[in-house]
C-alpha cells in the first residue's frame, strides 16, 4: 500500500474508532498484552489519534519485565559458585537484580555471552567444554520452540555441559486473572505468541469474562484495525475473539511448534512481577529432559530480593499505572541508569514512554 492510501485507510479507521467509542457512551480501557505492540503504538504515535473516552494500557507481555529480580540473582550465584558461563539474550544484561546485573558480572571477569538464538548456546558449550554453560530461558511461547529444538539437539549430540535456567511464561493464566478486572474492557492480543498457540484458545475471555479480544499485527494499520474491532464489540455488547492478523496467525496456531514444546517442557508454577506466583503459568523441563535443568544441577540459596519501593514496574505492566506516574521515571530511572526492567527491555513500557513521549515527568 502506498503512503497516500495508508493515510486514507488510517483516517477511515480512526473515524470508525471515534464512532464506536461515542456509541459506547462510557470510557473504554483496552490492554495491549504484548510488549512489541506497546513499542509499535508509541513509535507510530497512535495514542494521540484516539478519542478521550478510550485508552490503551500496557499488560504483562514483556518477558524481561515480568521476570523477578530473584531470577537475575539466581543466575549470578550459579555463575559465581559453580564457575558457570552464562548465555543470554541481550535484554537481560542490564536488568538489575539485588546482587547486581549480568553486565556487572561480566565486567568483573565473569563469562557472560550474548546470544541471538538459543542455538548459539550449543556453539558456546562446545567451545567452553567441559565448563558448564547456562542458557537463561526467558520468554513466552514464541521463544520456547527454538529452545526446545536446542535441547533436543543437545540430547541427540550427547552434549553434557549445556543447561537452561527456565523462566518461561505462558500467556493464558495471567489473562484469566486480568479478565476478572472490571476496569478492563478488552484485550489487544499478541501476534507473535498467537502464531504459536492460535486464536481459538482465547475463547474464555468472552465466554467467561464477557471481554472481547483481537489478535493484531504490528503495523500501524494492523493496530488501528484491531482497536476498531475492540471498540465495535464493546459498543455493540457482542464480545468475541477476532483474528485481524490472518496473514500470519491461524486458528489452531503452529501445531508443529506446539508439539516440539510438549516434547521437552511441561507446565509449572511461575512467579510474575506484579502478579505473584501463578499456577501452571510457566514451563519447565519434563522428566525426559530434567538433566538439563540448571536448578537441579546447580542449587543456590537466593536471598530475598530488595526492591526499590519507588519503582512501579509491577503496577505499570499490569495496566494500573502510567510510567509518568512513577516518581523515578525520567529522573533516577533512565535508559542509562535503569532501576527496573521496564526501562531496560526493548519491549518495556517505560522504555517506550521515555523514547517516544519524553523522559521528563
Amino acid at each position: 500500500m502506498n503512503p497516500i492510501m495508508e493515510k486514507e485507510a488510517a483516517r477511515a479507521l480512526v473515524a470508525e474508532i471515534e464512532k464506536w467509542c461515542a456509541l459506547a457512551g462510557s470510557s473504554l480501557t483496552f490492554m495491549e498484552v504484548c510488549g512489541t505492540h506497546t513499542m509499535a503504538i508509541h513509535e507510530a504515535g497512535l495514542k494521540s489519534l484516539f478519542p478521550q473516552n478510550m485508552r490503551l494500557v500496557s499488560g504483562p507481555g514483556c518477558p524481561v519485565c515480568v521476570t523477578e529480580k530473584a531470577y537475575i540473582d539466581e543466575a549470578i550465584l550459579m555463575a559465581k559458585e559453580y564457575s558457570a558461563a552464562i548465555a543470554t539474550f541481550g535484554d537481560l544484561i542490564r536488568v538489575p537484580g539485588s546482587l547486581g546485573a549480568l553486565g556487572q558480572l561480566r565486567a568483573e571477569g565473569g563469562q557472560v555471552r550474548v546470544v541471538y538464538s538459543p542455538m548459539d548456546a550449543l556453539t558456546i558449550a562446545a567451545e567452553l567444554a567441559p565448563r558448564p554453560v547456562i542458557f537463561l530461558g526467558v520468554g513466552f511461547e514464541t521463544t520456547v520452540p527454538t529452545v526446545a529444538i536446542t535441547f533436543k539437539t543437545a540430547r541427540a549430540k550427547g552434549v553434557k555441559n549445556l543447561f537452561c535456567l527456565c523462566a518461561f511464561k505462558t500467556i493464558h493464566q495471567p489473562l484469566r486473572i486480568l479478565g476478572q478486572r472490571k476496569e478492563l474492557t478488552g484485550f489487544l492480543l499478541p501476534g507473535h505468541v498467537s502464531a504459536i498457540i492460535g486464536v481459538d484458545c482465547y475463547r474464555y475471555l468472552p465466554d467467561e469474562f464477557g471481554k472481547p479480544g483481537v489478535v493484531a499485527g504490528f503495523e500501524p494499520l494492523d493496530i488501528l484495525l484491531a482497536v476498531r474491532d475492540l471498540a465495535r464489540m464493546a459498543a455493540q455488547g457482542t464480545p468475541d475473539i477476532v483474528n485481524d492478523y490472518k496473514r500470519v496467525v491461524r486458528s489452531a496456531g503452529n501445531l508443529n511448534a506446539r508439539r516440539v514444546i510438549d516434547d521437552v517442557f511441561s507446565p509449572c508454577d511461575a512467579a510474575w512481577r506484579g502478579l505473584g506466583v501463578i499456577p501452571a503459568s510457566g514451563l519447565a523441563f519434563n522428566e525426559a529432559y530434567q538433566s538439563y535443568d540448571a536448578r537441579r544441577r546447580f542449587p543456590v540459596d537466593v536471598p530475598a530480593s530488595k526492591e526499590d519501593p519507588l519503582c512501579k514496574c509491577a503496577e505499570i505492566i499490569t495496566g494500573r499505572m502510567n510510567p509518568k506516574g512513577c516518581a523515578l521515571f525520567g529522573r533516577k530511572c533512565t535508559p542509562e541508569n535503569p532501576i527496573g526492567p521496564c526501562m531496560v527491555s526493548s519491549e518495556g513500557t517505560c522504555a517506550a514512554y521515555y523514547k517516544y513521549e519524553g523522559g521528563e515527568t
